[in-house]
């Protein structure tokens, strides 16, 4: 569930708040014990050792490593190291506190955030806030876990096929006994709760009484997390793009499958009245009918376009285009074209999102970390969401692909979580009075909008901001009206006095 705009997304315990009175991520302290006698101490009270990250960016640009338990409930056992990064404030005189900034994931690095152009943040609040980059436990400079993964294996874009079932349900397990046999020990302790853990260290280590936060995709349901455990200790918190917490784990997947049809509809009917500039179809029916007919062809044979092969299957994994009727309109014309004989535009034009930067450095890090971590943190905190029985797989995929037969059977085909070892503890059930700014697009397709209201009912403290025909995964610097509101209350404190519905500007 990752977006290339800022980095990723791939896609019950009981929730103690009174626990956020107590020391920085103690969820299994005692409210008894002192501060003299608190194990996080040494922790806690570590002396950064800033310097400028690399040559490439501004001197002010600073990055540091901490230490924090691999287990918590273990804090004098195995520790591991946390990359964090800070651009200080503008102003010392306006400066009012951090705001740690994830890019989602889980798996996506976020040590280069402070300085990613893609992170669009106004002066204001740049003068107001040191920003903290930090890349979470397991990813990138955080200690990272590597499984050893092949290209082939790295890729989760597996529809259902009666034919190759069985060795997607080998994929799924190869990589489940891979990440198990390379990290067996730290596996289940990457989870989104240890993350927020270490958000705490990273809030008492800076000398902050409390943190503010933007977060975007999964990194909005760290920030749920994160409120859940430490509800006093949370300043502001903007969360972009954010998934049900209730249904985090496969129902991410299998949300992104049911929201893609509805996207489709809207996209035939757009592009039928614009029949005269892509020759799809006069009607909604008939630009279905020119896409399904292509789909067709491909599996007969695959179409190169622009150079690339795209077989049927290759052609729906492109799901998420369709959240942006004008691009699908014009990739689906560029296929058509192909599939006629005729002179494709070349690779490369589809108007990709631009990749996030990378990290401040890439030393040690195994090839395939962002996959690894990804897996690991995802399977760890809802494993139990995932059936173990590969049938049931099968059965759902099958019956998913009739009900939405662009993508169904892509989301809910096998996993590697199916045969994954559960974390260390259940994962938070989100339910508190915490206020955040919960910003979303009406055409996302990787966080649907349904997600967005889950999660500002979870967060009854909340406000949501919906952009009215927006378009695609990540608000931040697309919106006018949904970036102010995100700029008044990081700069003010002020939500909206109710929940807001901006416009997307007319295509």
């Amino acid at each position: 569930m990752r977006n290339r705009r800022t980095a990723s997304l791939l896609s019950v315990g009981v929730a103690a708040t009174f626990l956020s009175a107590l020391t920085p991520a103690t969820a299994f302290a005692s409210s008894q014990v002192t501060a003299a006698e608190d194990p996080l101490r040494p922790y806690t009270q570590q002396k950064p050792q800033w310097q400028r990250c690399d040559v490439t960016h501004p001197a002010t640009y600073q990055c540091a490593t901490l230490e924090v338990p691999l287990d918590y409930r273990d804090p004098g056992g195995k520790k591991i190291d946390i990359a964090i990064s800070r651009l200080k404030a503008s102003s010392a005189k306006e400066r009012r506190g951090v705001l740690l900034l994830n890019p989602g994931g889980p798996g996506g690095p976020g040590l280069n955030l402070p300085v990613d152009p893609v992170v669009n943040l106004p002066g204001e609040v740049k003068r107001q806030y040191d920003l903290i980059g930090f890349d979470p436990r397991g990813v990138g400079q955080s200690s990272p876990v590597g499984c050893g993964l092949t290209a082939d294996e790295q890729d989760l874009e597996r529809p259902y096929r009666p034919e190759t079932f069985a060795k997607d349900v080998k994929w799924a397990r190869t990589v489940a006994d891979k990440c198990r046999a390379a990290e067996g020990g730290r596996l289940r302790h990457l989870t989104t709760r240890n993350t927020a853990r270490d958000m705490d260290v990273i809030r008492a280590v800076l000398g902050e009484k409390k943190i503010s936060y933007l977060g975007f995709s999964y990194g909005t349901y760290l920030g749920a997390v994160y409120t859940q455990m430490f509800p006093r200790r949370t300043d502001r918190f903007v969360l972009d793009s954010a998934t049900d917490p209730a249904r985090y784990g496969r129902g991410m997947f299998q949300a992104m499958g049911e929201r893609a049809g509805p996207a489709f509809t809207r996209w035939t009917e757009w592009t039928a009245r614009r029949h005269t500039t892509y020759e799809l179809g006069r009607t909604p029916a008939e630009v279905r009918k020119t896409f399904w007919d292509l789909v067709a062809q491909a599996d007969r044979k695959p179409i190169d376009q622009g150079g690339t092969l795209f077989t049927g299957d290759a052609i729906r994994a492109q799901r998420a285009t369709f959240s942006r009727v004008q691009k699908a309109a014009t990739w689906v014309a560029e296929v058509k074209k192909a599939a006629e004989g005729g002179k494709a535009a070349p690779a490369g034009t589809r108007g990709q999102a631009p990749s996030s930067l990378p990290s401040a450095s890439t030393r040690d890090v195994p090839p395939d970390n962002e996959a690894a971590s990804a897996w690991a943190v995802l399977c760890a905190d809802t494993r139990t969401s995932w059936p173990s029985d590969p049938e049931q797989y099968r059965r759902d995929a099958i019956r998913d692909r009739a009900r939405y037969p662009l993508s169904g059977d892509f989301e809910s085909n096998i996993k590697p979580c199916a045969f994954w070892k559960p974390g260390s503890e259940p994962r938070t059930t989100v339910n508190n009075q915490v206020r955040a700014l919960i910003l979303q697009n009406e055409w996302d397709p990787a966080t649907p909008p349904a997600g967005g209201q889950a999660m500002h009912r979870a967060l009854r403290g909340s406000r949501m901001v919906t952009v009215a025909g927006g378009e695609g995964h990540i608000v931040n610097g697309t919106n006018s009206c949904a970036d102010k509101s995100a700029t008044v209350y990081l700069t003010t404190g002020r939500l909206p006095a109710e929940d807001l519905t901006c416009h997307a500007p007319a295509g």
